[in-house]
């Protein structure tokens, strides 16, 4: 090696000490940063498939927090709902207190008609002041918007969930495939004159309502019974009219107040012949039938008048009117907005989203149009306590009940069955991504120690040889003696 001008061990010990220096400042960087990934150029993929894990993580996180602050509104809906339940269970103790005439004076009953206006304005104020963050939960703000509702065929609509197109309302479709019927017995009499009985007759008389016993002298006429039956209509459900060909009376048909398989019919002797032509001393029963209600073409679930649909986006409660429900009909209404929307998945799509419609718990929204709303037990209203309508005070109360009820219940399914197993199954998918994301952008810590280390020796050793490689030239001067 004799020659000066180029020296080429020390170039090549400059070139590895560049690469050996560059290593040892990487390694030094990842153990600063904890980070294996700290630029594109460290991992172009790895960086691209990091990004996306952390487009997944922050997404996740947010889903989770939408979740916990969707169940705290629900928790504060819940939280005014029992209260407004408590006063309506107080509300019906007031009444059957007050039905007892005869042991109340005037003075008390017109303080309990006190307490009902209180409590009556009670529920009114908390459905007035219920909020969250300044919005407003049961004043009906949060409830969905309807038009060209058909109050004749559906006088009761409750939307509790409903998926609204972004492009314009949603129409529903009720549809009454096959008509409700009463529970029906027919009997006719045993002669042209509408006698019923040769001899005196007991019967019991059951119903969706109750149980009475009726007793009829020998040679009663059928409309003499029709007149007794439908006097005690109330304690038992059962009603009687008297028909006949050309308008002679020759048959006492027995019905039901109520639709639906839950209705029923049934006499039973005890002694003698109860129209004896058909009676035959044998007891008598006839059930009702439930209709069948298509919403949007799939099947509902039907009680009586009641339709409950909880499918294709719509969870609501229809209540038919009698004669909507006993023909071959249709009605339709459109849904335009409105409800409360929560976003609990990191995807904003619909199947990520919970639609829940709070209605109001005024006095004026509670109850139904058919039995009557609450605000009609007010001081001065048709239904107060001096009205003497105490069966009907009684049976709107329960109506609002069961309204507040099945409200506190779809919100608690959502909160227990939706949110908080949404919470759980996103925490679990948070930990397995920010896991990947880990391995891929994370540094080890335990390898870039022992990576360091390596570095280190490497630019000591090259600076070494470095070393040696610029005292090479000066073994010429050798040559010339000097």
């Amino acid at each position: 090696m004799s020659r000066i001008h180029s020296n080429i061990p020390a170039l090549q010990s400059i070139h590895r000490l560049q690469r050996n220096y560059q290593d040892l400042t990487t390694r030094l960087e990842r153990l600063a940063t904890g980070l294996r990934i700290n630029r594109g150029a460290d991992d172009p993929a790895g960086l691209i498939a990091s990004e996306r894990l952390r487009l997944e993580i922050r997404g996740i996180g947010q889903a989770i927090d939408n979740s916990g602050r969707a169940s705290n509104v629900i928790t504060v809906v819940e939280g005014a709902l029992a209260e407004a339940n408590a006063l309506l269970l107080d509300l019906q103790a007031l009444i059957v207190q007050s039905a007892n005439e005869a042991a109340l004076s005037d003075e008390e009953v017109r303080a309990n008609q006190l307490q009902i206006d209180s409590i009556l304005a009670s529920l009114d104020r908390i459905a007035n002041t219920t909020s969250f963050a300044g919005k407003k939960l049961l004043d009906g703000s949060q409830a969905y918007l309807t038009s060209d509702t058909p109050a004749d065929a559906l006088p009761s609509i409750q939307l509790f969930s409903v998926r609204v197109p972004e492009s314009g309302p949603r129409s529903v479709r009720v549809e009454v495939a096959q008509s409700a019927q009463a529970a029906e017995l027919t009997f006719t009499g045993t002669n042209p004159s509408g006698s019923s009985t040769t001899s005196a007759s007991t019967i019991v008389l059951r119903g969706t309502l109750g149980t009475e016993v009726l007793t009829f002298a020998s040679g009663a006429s059928l409309d003499e019974i029709a007149e007794a039956i439908n006097n005690v209509v109330t304690s038992t459900g059962v009603s009687a009219v008297v028909s006949g060909p050309g308008g002679v009376a020759s048959a006492l048909v027995l019905a039901s107040t109520t639709l639906g398989e839950t209705a029923f019919v049934s006499v039973s002797p005890i002694s003698g012949n109860f129209v004896e032509s058909d009676n035959e001393n044998t007891e008598l029963r006839e059930d009702g039938i439930e209709a069948i209600v298509l919403v949007d073409g799939q099947q509902a679930s039907v009680r009586g008048l009641e339709v409950n649909v909880r499918s294709g986006g719509l969870d609501a409660s229809f209540i038919m009117s009698r004669d909507f429900a006993q023909v071959l009909s249709s009605a339709e209404f459109f849904i335009r907005g409105g409800g409360s929307l929560f976003q609990i998945t990191p995807q904003v799509t619909p199947n990520g989203q919970i639609h829940v419609g709070l209605n109001a718990i005024s006095t004026t929204e509670l109850g139904d149009p058919v039995t009557g709303r609450l605000y009609s037990l007010r001081s001065g209203a048709e239904n107060q306590l001096t009205s003497g309508n105490f069966l009907t005070a009684q049976d709107i109360v329960a109506e609002a009940i069961s309204q507040v009820a099945f409200s506190r219940g779809r919100l608690g399914n959502i909160q227990k069955n939706q949110i908080e197993t949404n919470i759980n199954s996103q925490r679990v998918a948070l930990e397995n991504v920010t896991a990947s994301e880990s391995v891929i952008r994370d540094a080890d810590m335990a390898e870039e120690v022992s990576n360091l280390t390596r570095a280190q020796i490497l630019v000591q050793s090259t600076q070494a040889t470095l070393q040696i490689a610029n005292a090479v030239p000066n073994f010429v001067l050798s040559l010339l003696g000097v």
